[in-house]
């Protein structure tokens, strides 16, 4: 007697046959002249060629573009992130809540204003730690940052305070522009340090990044900070149609000083009109989870967006 599951089994495969005999017949001898050969077929993918503009500045520094090496390292870069949709994307939409107090920073210690393109090359203003276990909006390796001012323990981290981060991050340019006399060569530091980016000018005879040789990720580091200021400056030239209502506006916040213990994070924010969600997103730079102890003579500013102000942000 024949099993119903021995029913199954032959019945599936010859089913399997016939479409597999159907697939290869109307493979083989169907009539391809209904095919639109390659020279007819509509391309669906329509690449054009980058907007470059004849002539460009960054860090307020002449941007050689007529050079052929310089305008394909740029093309390069814009070619990553114009086709990076997903990040170009957000970007845009993001820049608006954070450069005007990095650009408020900037203005205040004489940096010049493009320096706001660093922060976002290193960061794209997210919290990632690198391998080497730099981190924040400038991504400060904690020695670094302790060297530049910076408070970094168990329940501090100023890396993430985007104000004070951006002060140290002035000082560091500040320091770079005063041995190299070139912003551009400032912030080629910031990827390589004023030492190594020293070392490979000496040893070359060249005193302008762009006739420098470096190691790869040097070489592309100031092509990708200018790629994302075109980017973002001419979106539209790129394909990017965002609209200034569909950009991230600043967060609407109040601001308490503090120089004092708190003891329970989530009820000073719900007896001040928020909620410890929102605490933890305007103040990143507090490390701790539950409490943060606080000196009397180095008051804190902890920032709230409160429930009543949550949809003015966006």
């Amino acid at each position: 007697m024949i099993s119903k599951k021995s029913i199954y089994t032959v019945t599936a495969i010859s089913v399997l046959s016939i479409l597999s005999i159907s697939f290869l017949y109307s493979f083989f001898y169907a009539d391809t002249t209904q095919f639109p050969s390659r020279e007819t077929s509509p391309c669906s993918i329509k690449v054009k060629q980058l907007y470059i503009p004849d002539s460009v500045r960054l860090f307020n520094e002449v941007v050689p573009i007529q050079n052929f090496d310089t305008r394909e390292s740029l093309e390069r870069e814009l070619l990553v992130n114009v086709y990076w949709q997903s990040q170009t994307t957000m970007f845009i939409k993001m820049v608006g809540r954070y450069f005007p107090i990095i650009e408020h920073v900037l203005e205040k210690n004489g940096v010049p204003e493009d320096f706001k393109y660093v922060a976002l090359a290193e960061s794209g203003f997210r919290y990632n730690i690198s391998p080497a276990g730099a981190t924040g909006y400038w991504q400060f390796l904690e020695k670094t940052a302790k060297e530049y001012g910076l408070v970094v323990n168990d329940y501090i981290d100023e890396r993430y305070d985007i104000e004070k981060s951006t002060e140290a991050a002035c000082a560091y340019f500040k320091k770079a522009y005063e041995r190299f006399g070139s912003w551009t060569l400032a912030a080629a530091s910031y990827n390589v340090g004023i030492a190594g980016l020293s070392r490979q000018i000496s040893y070359q005879y060249i005193n302008s990044y762009y006739d420098l040789h470096t190691n790869s990720e040097t070489g592309r580091y100031v092509f990708r900070i200018l790629a994302l200021k075109l980017l973002l400056e001419n979106p539209e030239k790129y394909g990017y149609y965002i609209l200034p209502e569909e950009r991230y506006a600043p967060y609407d916040f109040v601001t308490y000083t503090v120089d004092s213990t708190i003891p329970d994070l989530a009820k000073f924010a719900q007896d001040n009109g928020s909620n410890y969600k929102l605490l933890r997103i305007m103040n990143p730079w507090i490390r701790s989870r539950s409490s943060l102890p606080i000196q009397k003579e180095k008051p804190y500013a902890i920032k709230l967006v409160l429930e009543k102000d949550r949809t003015n942000s966006w």
